[in-house]
């Protein structure tokens, strides 16, 4: 093969990807999550995240592992590792900081310019699911 069609070939496989990735982004069917055997914790939302030193924490990783992986990677990338268009939530700050900041991303989503950047998954998940998901993401978390 001659070097031009090598590198129509390599800019075609490349264009595949690249829009893969952009209609994939944004793009989900929220899947339920099936939370019966946490604890269930009422329709007040936590200030903190109230599996973190729980009983049920490993079973709340195991949840949120499976949650994301359904419901955030889509947008946020596997393992919580972003690939550039939205944050990198292994970066997420640990503890009630970081729960302030997931809770209200969260509840309120996030919308610049009358474009929804992050829809508002607590419309669509379950307070259980969501803080199961921040338990998941605290196990993947990378130190600043």
């Amino acid at each position: 093969m001659n070097r031009y069609k090598q590198l129509l070939v390599l800019s075609a496989m490349g264009l595949c990807l690249t829009a893969g990735q952009v209609f994939a982004h944004g793009d989900v069917t929220p899947q339920p999550v099936d939370t019966r055997d946490l604890e269930k914790l009422g329709d007040e939302w936590r200030d903190v995240n109230p599996y973190r030193d729980h009983p049920q924490h490993d079973l709340a990783v195991r949840i949120g592992a499976s949650a994301y992986n359904q419901n955030c990677a889509a947008c946020h990338g596997l393992e919580g590792i972003s690939g550039g268009m939205t944050p990198d939530l292994r970066y997420l700050e640990e503890g009630e900081y970081g729960d302030e900041w997931f809770k209200e991303r969260v509840i309120n989503g996030a919308v610049r310019d009358g474009r929804v950047y992050m829809p508002k998954m607590a419309s669509i998940l379950s307070q259980e699911a969501l803080w199961a998901i921040r338990t998941w993401l605290e196990t993947q978390a990378v130190e600043n």
